[in-house]
Formats: C-alpha cells, sequence, structure tokens
C-alpha cells in the first residue's frame, strides 16, 4: 500500500509545553493517549485561515458543525443521528463530570468497568459520588462481561448511573452487538441511566468497526447518553472540542442545562473549524493512521514473543494503546513502572491505576513513528533483563 501520508515524520515536541513529552531529555514517552503525528493538512490549514483573520472573540456553533458530526457517523459507524440532539461540549471528561452531577445526587453509586481509563474515577469520586467496580473477567486473552455481578450491583437502587468505556481503555475491547443489547437491557431494568464514552471509536483495526452503544436497539438509545469528540482521532485535544448525544428528550435537556451551568458549552476561537475540517477532510488520512498504528502493534507483538516471551500483549481491536500483561514478572505494576523509567528512561503507564484488575500490567501509546516504537521496546527489554537480574540477585 502507497501512504499518501508521511507518519514517520515525528515533529519535536520538547520546549513546547507538551504534557506528554515535557520529561528529562534522555526520557522516552510513550504513556498518555496523545499521539505524535501532525493532524490531517486540510485542519491545519483550517486553522491557519482562522488564525490570519486576527480577531478571536466570542464564537456561534453553527449548524455544520452538528452536521460534520451526524454525516460521519452515518457514514463510518452507520448510525444516524438527530443534529438538534447534539451539544457543543470543551471535552469528554468535563461532560462525564456534568453528567454525574445532573443525572445522580451525591452519596450514590456510579458503575464502571475496570480495569478502565483512570479519569472515569476522578469524576466520580471528586462529585461526592461512589465508585462501583464492575471488574471484567481476564483469562489470559481477552476480557469480558461478569454478568451475574453486574446485575447485582446495578440492581442495588443506590447504583443510578454506569459510565461505559465503547471501545474499552485500556484493553482496547470493542463490545459486540449482543454485549450492549444486553446491558442496555439490565441498565433499562433496574432504572440506571447510561452515559457511554466513545472517544476512542474512530481508531479501531483495520477491517474492525466499533458498535455506538445508541445505534443498539430503542432502549439503549433511550436510556443512554454519549459523549463523542474528534480529538482522540485526528490529534486535536488541546483545542478542546467534543459532543454530547443524547436522543431521549429529557436526557438531552438535562445534559444541556448541566452543560452550559458548568460554563463547558461554549467553543474556543479554533474549535469549530478544526472539528468541520476533521470530519470533512480526514477520512483517507485517519484510514492510514490505522493502517500504521497496527503495524506498529505487529512490531511490538512480535518483538515480545522473541524478546521478552513474559509479557503478553492483550488482543485489542481498538484505540493506539497496549495493554501489556506483566504479571509473570511481577505483581508490583507500581514499582516495575519505576523502576523501567528510572533504569531505561521509559515513560508508560501503570495498570494499578485503571482499577481493579489493572496490577501487573502496562499501558503504552505506539501512537508515534515506528523508529520511537523500536526504541522504546529496546528500552522496555533493558529495564526487564535488569528487573529480572536484581530479582534473581535479592533470592
Amino acid at each position: 500500500m502507497i501512504m499518501k501520508y508521511n507518519f514517520d515524520k515525528i515533529p519535536n515536541r520538547r520546549g513546547t509545553n507538551s504534557l506528554k513529552w515535557d520529561v528529562d531529555r534522555k526520557e522516552l514517552p510513550m504513556w498518555v493517549a496523545d499521539m505524535d503525528f501532525e493532524t490531517v493538512p486540510e485542519v491545519q490549514e483550517a486553522l491557519v485561515q482562522r488564525v490570519a483573520h486576527g480577531v478571536y472573540g466570542y464564537s456561534v456553533i453553527p449548524d455544520e458543525w452538528a452536521d460534520s458530526y451526524v454525516n460521519w457517523w452515518e457514514k463510518r459507524h452507520h448510525f444516524r443521528m438527530d443534529p438538534k440532539k447534539l451539544i457543543f461540549t470543551t471535552g469528554v471528561i468535563p461532560a462525564l463530570s456534568s453528567a454525574v452531577r445532573k443525572l445522580t445526587t451525591p452519596a450514590e453509586n456510579v458503575l464502571i468497568q475496570t480495569p478502565v481509563y483512570n479519569n472515569f474515577f476522578n469524576s466520580i469520586r471528586n462529585n461526592g459520588r461512589n465508585v462501583v467496580e464492575n471488574e471484567l473477567l481476564y483469562d489470559g486473552k481477552e476480557y469480558r462481561v461478569d454478568w451475574e455481578k453486574l446485575e447485582q450491583q446495578l440492581a442495588d437502587p443506590q447504583t443510578t448511573l454506569m459510565i461505559l468505556c465503547n471501545p474499552q481503555n485500556p484493553a482496547g475491547n470493542i463490545w459486540d452487538c449482543e454485549t450492549l443489547a444486553r446491558i442496555g437491557a439490565l441498565c433499562k431494568q433496574y432504572d440506571v441511566i447510561v452515559v457511554s464514552d466513545e472517544i476512542h471509536c474512530d481508531l479501531t483495526k483495520p477491517g474492525t468497526e466499533y458498535i455506538p452503544f445508541a445505534s443498539v436497539d430503542d432502549t439503549c438509545r433511550d436510556i443512554s447518553v454519549t459523549c463523542i469528540a474528534p480529538t482522540k482521532t485526528f490529534n486535536l485535544a488541546g483545542l478542546q472540542t467534543a459532543a454530547v448525544y443524547a436522543e431521549n428528550s429529557i436526557l438531552h435537556h438535562r445534559m444541556w442545562r448541566q452543560l452550559n451551568t458548568d460554563e463547558v458549552a461554549e467553543p474556543n476561537a479554533f474549535a469549530i473549524q478544526a472539528t468541520i475540517a476533521a470530519f470533512q477532510y480526514g477520512e483517507e488520512w485517519l484510514d492510514e493512521l490505522r493502517e500504521y498504528v497496527e503495524k506498529n502493534k505487529q512490531y511490538v507483538t512480535e518483538f515480545l514473543q522473541e524478546k521478552i516471551p513474559l509479557i503478553h500483549p492483550v488482543a485489542g481491536d481498538a484505540t493506539y494503546l497496549m495493554w501489556l500483561d506483566c504479571r509473570k514478572i511481577t505483581e508490583s505494576g507500581r514499582q516495575f513502572v519505576k523502576f523501567i523509567r528510572k533504569t531505561s528512561g521509559l515513560y508508560v503507564s501503570g495498570g494499578n491505576q485503571y482499577g481493579r484488575g489493572g496490577e501487573g500490567f502496562l499501558r503504552v501509546n505506539v501512537a508515534t513513528s515506528k523508529l520511537v516504537v523500536e526504541d522504546g521496546m529496546q528500552r522496555l527489554y533493558e529495564s526487564v533483563d535488569a528487573w529480572l537480574k536484581e530479582e534473581k540477585i535479592s533470592k
């Protein structure tokens, strides 16, 4: 396949106030979900034109913004949204926090399926609600839902909201239609609202598709709020642009009211233009990106099999993150992550921060050039070798 876009080219991000790259010059960051690739050229052009205007006052949200979401989701994900039910927001996490505040009351339970994105915990606990962890079952190869435990937890009258991660971060699961329908039916039965975080939905393995929760059936559509954005897909997180979708009129109004109350429903001067350009012109770029990321994943898998067979990559079909099972090396993921960073400079995320079931795992971001991935794997190899030697000596 001849690539139109050069994903081997990586801009120097050091010295740019980058959260990811603001580390010691000898360190290699492969942790936060932030790609190293330049975004779609047409997005860059749209932003340059906006900057050239020279006036950056308050912005309104044109119909083209909602239409860009509707057209993209209908074409890419076979789900027709009502443009009038889309609400602009500055980010998925602000939207989740708003949902927790509006759709639950203090001391109620919010259910999440762990291991899961760590900021879910913050959105719940920071607002005075209780986290209920429905730990996913892991058989050494893949994750599945613990249905018996899930029903018990949803049946608790104190459990009023479930935050679903679809596709799942960090393991990369794409939940199938049957699983989503069953979750929806249980939540309907026990009067639990579902807020579905679908920010990683476009970052799937070539040839695979995710299923929007609200698209599954009437029940899922009627009890849910969906959070979506172009930010992970097109590397636009710093522009603070996302959307909330709720087809149920009551849920839509409640979310619209809370997002405005929280002052996270107004765009900055660049958010709208970037979103429209990304969805209008980014399809070919995205398809090539997915191919590139998948090759990086394949490289990591083969490297681990050959050089570090004690580490097993969990096979996920979504996200540009890899979830590595390191439990044959250590159960102490927190110490292991610190050791890796200290010995080789490789900066990755420890699985312990993602809740139950995460201990002994690492999360690694491979949305970068292959040369960087190769460097990262060599550093991991050196750190594992040093760790095992220290363990042998201590014994």
